[in-house]
C-alpha cells in the first residue's frame, strides 16, 4: 500500500518540532493529527499565518476519537507526540506492507521516524526507504519546482498536512497516468 504523507513543522532547522501530520493511502483512507506539544517559541509570523491558522483543531487542546483507529476510514486527532505516534503505529497496522511517499521529504521523514522514537522503531510493515515526488518530477522531465496544486488540479488550504498529502497523492497518480498513456 502506498501511503502519501506530509508534515507541518516549526521551521527549516535541526531543532524543528512537528505541528501536524497527514497521511492518505492509495485506497483513500486518511490519518490526520495535530500535536499540542510542538515548540511554540519557534512560531513566527509566516508559520502563524500559513500553518497554524490552517489547523483544524485550533480551538481545543486534545481530541482523541472514540472507536478503533482501524474502523475509521478518516481518522483525525490532536494530542502529544507520544500519543500521536501510538495511534499512527496502530493505523499503519491495517496495511500488509507500506511504501511511504512524500514531496520534499528530508524533514518529513525525520519527523515521521521521530514519532516512533527513531528509525529502528518504525512499524515493521513500513518499508525503511521513503520515496518522493520531487525526484519523480525530475525523472519525468517536469520542473520539480512546479506548483503541486496546479499540476494536480486541486484547490484548498495549502500548508495543511492532510490537504498537502492529498495533493502529493494526486501528483503521483497524474504522473503514473501520463506514463501509462505514453506506452
Amino acid at each position: 500500500m502506498k501511503i502519501f504523507f506530509d508534515t507541518e513543522f516549526t521551521g527549516l532547522h535541526k531543532d524543528t518540532t512537528l505541528i501536524s501530520i497527514g497521511l492518505v493511502s492509495e485506497n483513500g483512507e486518511t490519518f490526520y493529527a495535530e500535536l499540542n506539544d510542538y515548540d511554540k517559541s519557534q512560531i513566527d509570523e509566516w508559520l502563524q499565518e500559513n500553518v497554524i491558522d490552517n489547523l483544524l483543531f485550533n480551538h481545543t487542546d486534545i481530541i482523541i476519537p472514540r472507536g478503533s483507529v482501524h474502523s475509521l476510514q478518516y481518522f483525525s486527532m490532536k494530542s502529544n507526540k507520544e500519543e500521536v505516534g501510538g495511534y499512527l503505529k496502530n493505523w499503519l497496522k491495517k496495511f500488509d506492507t507500506v511504501e511511504i511517499w512524500s514531496d520534499c521529504l528530508s524533514y518529513d521523514w525525520v519527523l515521521f521516524n521521530d514519532l516512533f522514537g527513531h528509525a529502528f522503531n518504525i512499524p515493521k510493515n513500513v518499508y525503511y526507504i521513503p520515496f518522493d515526488i520531487c525526484t519523480m518530477f525530475k525523472l519525468k522531465g517536469i520542473d520539480p519546482d512546479i506548483s503541486r496544486e496546479e499540476f494536480a488540479g486541486i484547490d484548498g488550504a495549502k500548508h495543511n498536512a492532510l490537504h498537502d498529502a492529498k495533493v502529493i497523492k494526486a501528483c503521483y497518480e497524474k504522473m503514473m497516468k501520463i506514463q501509462k498513456e505514453m506506452k
